[in-house]
């Protein structure tokens, strides 16, 4: 058993970090600790009178760690509240603020700030403000490749946040990092070349003697409302390119997930050089920081990452704002007798359950022939039965908790809706010990069911039999959403036909539809959304055209 002791003068804010794994103690602008606490903190006297915290935090299934932190006068062990940036300063809220918990044991991480519509308001403002200094082009591009290197050296701090507040397995987490360190890298790139091109007026006798061209100049403020599954790379998707464009951002972070865009925003505006004007992180509810931020007059477009039905309540209720969406899907993939079946088996082990499920472009849908069906079931669920379930910060753990009790009770509660229209659990179905839902595989689904129809966005995939290679295209296709689709095939015409028949904004050929490069021109079709991103298509969502013409 190790002990540690941390003593500071009277008065003084401190934070500090532990080498431990399931510990860090956050320093910004006061105290703050993300953790999983097994005993209540306790105020006592040291020797000298002076007040003390005393607090347990329990590592793994054997280790106690045991420490007494020194902080000077309080008179309670309350978690204080996370500053936010927001209007230029580090801001800990007016009084109101409320708790996220992990979603594994149920644990207190910390309290975040509640903020208003008045609060909001302040945000767009000073960011409004911000676009009369505009950042030239080797300024946005410096900031962005700052944001790259930090971000690769404090990886497994952000990794741990990410782990502890979205319940995403540590080593999930951690490639997620690498990811968004390559996102920012990608809009740092779009910064250097950010450019118009040249218009041939004199191509018509009206335009003889004119030069003609295209500027690309900001689109103004925006305003980010990301989601919980990718609490990183998905803001770094939504933030990165809208800096390289030139745009200030007030961004919303899911409130199930915050820790991780404080942190971030806070690294850009500490370490990187970004003016603390340009990005501002409000927390709080979709219906009250979210709906303020889309009614705003002053922001001048919106990209959101979450679900259909609220993507869509946004863009009808801003008409006149550029609204980017980028939604859901149940994600098909074709297992054609000629591809690698084993392969596919293995790739869908991760691809239909790392995160438990929830990424819109989860594996969920498999459709495999008849031929090679009993194999390929065999194979997939014995893959599936291996993977281990548990605590997200253990590195042995591959799949973990669902964000909240209550979408595991409808994942769980669609699990029972099948089975009871007469499909079969093959592996999982139920909750484990710890109460999480079991990595699961149903077969004899129907496509009518909510486990095929909707996207589940829970650790469930079904398989489905085919006999002509048409059926399956045409069952993939049978769908409200187009985001992407794969099939799995060493036949080069079968390929190019998916490749024209599949109707989605992506198809992957001989890989799971859950593959993303994050440079790729992302999105799709129907209830999947109305955009593309990757930064160099972002960057061009959030920059207006303006043409210049000069005569003689």
């Amino acid at each position: 058993m190790e002990r540690h002791e941390y003593a500071v003068g009277r008065g003084v804010n401190v934070g500090f970090e532990v080498p431990i794994p399931d510990f860090v103690c956050v320093a910004k602008g006061g105290q703050g600790v993300l953790g999983r606490m097994t005993g209540a903190a306790t105020m006592g006297e040291s020797d000298e009178s002076t007040p003390v915290i005393r607090f347990e935090v329990r590592v793994g299934a054997t280790t106690t760690f045991h420490g007494i932190s020194i902080v000077g006068p309080m008179t309670s062990p309350a978690t204080p509240v996370m500053p936010i940036p927001l209007a230029g300063e580090s801001w800990s809220g007016s009084g109101d603020a409320f708790e996220v918990r992990n979603p594994f044991d149920g644990s207190l991480i910390g309290l975040v700030p509640r903020c208003t519509e008045a609060d909001v308001d302040r945000a767009v403002a000073t960011a409004r403000r911000a676009l009369a200094n505009p950042l030239p082009l080797w300024k946005r591009a410096a900031i962005l490749d700052a944001a790259a290197v930090a971000l690769a050296k404090r990886r497994e701090e952000f990794a741990r946040t990410i782990a502890s507040e979205a319940a995403k397995p540590i080593r999930t987490a951690r490639v997620e990092v690498d990811r968004a360190v390559g996102t920012f890298q990608f809009a740092a790139a779009e910064a250097r070349k950010l450019s118009g091109e040249v218009i041939p007026l004199d191509a018509l006798a009206a335009g003889e003697g004119k030069i003609g061209f295209t500027m690309r100049v900001p689109i103004g403020v925006v305003g980010a409302i990301a989601p919980f599954n990718f609490p990183l790379n998905l803001v770094v998707h939504k933030v990165g390119p809208a800096i390289a464009a030139g745009c200030p951002v007030v961004l919303k972070p899911a409130s199930q997930t915050p820790f991780s865009s404080i942190l971030l925003a806070n690294v850009l505006i500490d370490e990187c050089g970004l003016p603390a004007e340009w990005l501002h992180v409000v927390t709080g509810g979709g219906s009250s920081v979210g709906n303020a931020l889309v009614d705003h007059p002053d922001i001048a477009l919106i990209t959101f990452t979450g679900s259909p039905e609220v993507g869509w309540g946004i863009r009808a209720r801003a008409p006149k704002k550029r609204v980017g969406l980028e939604l859901g899907n149940n994600a098909p993939v074709i297992i054609e007798p000629s591809g690698d079946w084993r392969g596919a088996a293995a790739k869908i082990r991760i691809a239909g359950f790392s995160h438990a499920g929830q990424s819109c472009i989860s594996t969920q849908r498999i459709f495999v022939h008849r031929s090679i069906a009993e194999e390929f079931t065999r194979e997939l669920t014995e893959q599936v039965s291996t993977l281990v379930v548990g605590d997200p910060l253990d590195d042995a753990t591959e799949v973990s908790a669902l964000i909240s009790t209550a979408e595991r009770d409808r994942v769980h509660a669609w699990i029972g809706e099948a089975t009871a229209g007469g499909a079969q659990v093959l592996v999982g179905g139920g909750l484990d010990s710890d109460g999480v839902l079991r990595p699961t595989v149903l077969a004899d689904a129907t496509p009518d069911m909510k486990v095929c129809a909707k996207e589940v966005f829970g650790p469930v995939v079904t398989l489905t039999v085919y006999d002509e290679v048409d059926d399956a295209l045409r069952m993939a296709n049978d769908s409200d959403f187009g985001l992407q689709a794969a099939i799995f095939t060493a036949d080069i015409a079968t390929a190019l036909r998916a490749v024209r028949t599949l109707d989605y904004g992506g198809v992957l050929v001989n890989e799971v539809p859950t593959w993303r490069a994050d440079q790729q021109p992302y999105g799709g079709l129907r209830d999947s959304g109305n955009t593309r991103e990757g930064p160099a298509y972002s960057v061009r969502e959030m920059t207006e055209i303006r043409m210049v013409v000069l005569g003689a």
